[in-house]
């Protein structure tokens, strides 16, 4: 296993984020991948998928920032898709606007993974919460409804990692074609490629002991455009091939 030293040398890490008028809400999170991360990032792609203020003019960072201005609007695949074409690293982060740092976790992470990890993720916080959410399991309509219930079977290990946080291997990104772009605008594109890379042989593995926060409330609980991409998406989730066959799989995974 490399040590953090070395792992530091390699600046092993692209990360892409993407601004929707959000540089307000990116800009604390880059002065954090700064202060925690910079000796590990190769650069840090953001993309504009909305014309907005310049908040980052005349603003220095400890890592190359490489910035897209996009002339219509992009879906979240697409736009990460986008953005791993400048990847040349061997780790590309997938980094919502929302998430907060309190300490290093790349580096901790990348050194935890074995082999076969294609996806790598800390646990996540959610606002006001001192637990982090539970592991997911396969998302089905009876999934979605006794989640939240006394009862629910939380799996020690999660069937998919949501797409606040993803830290893929380049080579098993890239061997998977990336995000399903086509299919998916909005939601669901990240259980897609956690399917997609378990049914190509690799693992997605969780840094137990590692935290991120994410601080902002889901568009989709409080815009009708949002939920509607959630519910389309659902829907197309469920009549997919990877969906089906990694339900095959899993027979544990009951539940319509």
């Amino acid at each position: 296993m490399p040590s953090t030293t070395s792992i530091r040398q390699q600046q092993p890490v692209t990360v892409s984020i993407v601004s929707h008028g959000q540089l307000d809400m990116i800009l604390p999170l880059l002065e954090q991948l700064d202060h925690f991360s910079a000796s590990l990032l190769h650069k840090v792609v953001l993309t504009h998928n909305l014309p907005e203020p310049d908040l980052l003019a005349g603003r220095r960072f400890g890592f190359e920032l490489q910035r897209i201005h996009n002339s219509a609007p992009l879906g979240f695949g697409a736009n990460n898709n986008q953005a791993f074409k400048h990847c040349e690293s061997d780790w590309f982060l997938v980094l919502n606007p929302d998430i907060r740092f309190d300490s290093e976790v790349l580096g901790p992470l990348i050194e935890q993974a074995d082999a076969q990890a294609g996806l790598l993720a800390p646990r996540i916080l959610e606002p006001g919460k001192t637990e982090p959410e539970q592991h997911r399991r396969i998302i089905t309509p009876l999934e979605i409804l006794t989640r939240r219930r006394p009862g629910y079977p939380i799996p020690s290990a999660p069937d998919w990692i949501p797409g606040l946080f993803m830290l893929f291997r380049a080579r098993a990104y890239r061997e998977i074609g990336g995000f399903d772009d086509r299919r998916y605008f909005m939601y669901g594109e990240d259980f897609d490629i956690c399917a997609r890379l378990r049914l190509a042989g690799w693992h997605l593995q969780i840094g137990e002991a590692l935290r991120v926060r994410h601080e902002a409330q889901r568009a989709s609980r409080s815009s009708r455009r949002h939920l509607y991409w959630h519910v389309t998406s659902l829907l197309k989730l469920w009549t997919s091939g990877p969906f089906w066959r990694l339900k095959l799989a899993r027979p544990d995974q009951g539940g319509g």
